[in-house]
């Protein structure tokens, strides 16, 4: 029999890898091919990217992200050649597999590595990104981020920050919000329903009570794992990852609660910023995450506007007075 082609799906990960799934409008910018496949249909915009396949994508709002994983990686080869703890990343996207060229000689062009690639023509990639243990998932397109943390998968929404900024080539810095991304939204629920002073009273009585886990608490857990194979060879001042908590909580009144529960967890958080309401995009410009986690449209607008690459989490009670907003 003649030469059997393997379909265009990746094989399930290497042992231990955290596999990070990006969408290929969350790694390149295409927003001009996706004004025409919105307004002349999928043939003409096949057609494009066929025609322009030689043409470079510009960045996406995950590419930095991406970038910056795989520095990771590169430290972590030179330490552990032998092991397979590292991030593995998936190209997860529902184009045809004819754009997949252009998609081919744009990520060769930067010199990623990005070897495996889902191409779904068309079809949800929910069930391959649960068939592949999918560890993250950033996708530019809400209602596939929303299916996949109904699924159980950590997943953002990427948005695209209005100034260029300058990332961290030698560390990756990633921030997260605390309730309903790295906890649950418990204590959001009380906010919203009962206000701010029955909040506060409502954390000081639970203050060794652990928040439940959010959609997020796996991601940072699984960054906490390849920071301490750092520390463990004498690197942790100069340990590529770096971690960040940026709260709207008040420190003396609410804080307590989430650094217990981390605690409590057995993971670390590099820094935690507690801002007591404060609007969290300027602390942000100062931190230059290649991404922030957060739940709250209002704060990923406020860091996009600063130039923060941000991630809206999809997840708890603020959506549904988002949507009613």
């Amino acid at each position: 029999a003649g030469r059997r082609y393997p379909p265009l799906v990746p094989q399930p990960k290497p042992q231990h890898a955290i596999t990070v799934a990006v969408s290929s409008r969350a790694l390149f910018d295409l927003v001009e091919e996706r004004r025409i496949y919105e307004e002349q249909g999928v043939e003409k915009y096949v057609e494009y990217q066929q025609d322009n396949e030689n043409v470079t994508l510009k960045p996406g709002p995950a590419f930095y992200f991406v970038k910056a994983l795989e520095h990771v990686n590169a430290r972590l080869l030179e330490l552990y050649p032998d092991d397979e703890e590292r991030f593995d990343i998936v190209l997860m996207t529902n184009n045809h597999a004819q754009v997949g060229v252009r998609l081919i000689n744009s990520i060769n062009h930067y010199g990623l590595t990005i070897e495996r690639f889902c191409m779904t023509g068309g079809k949800s990639p929910i069930g391959y990104l649960t068939a592949y243990l999918t560890n993250l998932y950033l996708s530019a397109d809400s209602e596939k981020v929303q299916e996949a943390i109904e699924a159980g998968i950590a997943s953002a929404t990427m948005f695209t920050a209005n100034k260029d900024v300058a990332y961290s080539d030698t560390q990756l810095r990633v921030a997260f919000d605390g309730d309903a991304v790295l906890f649950s939204d418990e204590s959001e629920q009380i906010v919203k329903e009962q206000g701010l002073d029955r909040f506060f009273e409502h954390e000081q009585l639970n203050e060794n009570k652990p928040l439940a886990q959010g959609p997020l608490k796996g991601f940072l857990e699984d960054l906490g794992k390849l920071q301490k194979k750092f520390y463990a060879k004498n690197e942790r001042l100069n340990c590529p990852i770096r971690t960040f908590l940026v709260t709207a909580r008040s420190a003396a009144s609410s804080g307590a609660r989430v650094l217990k529960t981390l605690r409590s967890w057995g993971l670390e958080i590099d820094e935690a910023l507690f801002l007591a309401g404060a609007p969290k995009g300027p602390i942000l410009v100062k931190i230059r995450p290649h991404i922030f986690f957060d739940d709250q449209m209002f704060h990923i607008e406020g860091a996009q506007k600063l130039g923060t690459i941000a991630a809206h989490v999809p997840y708890g009670i603020a959506q549904k007075y988002h949507k009613s907003a």
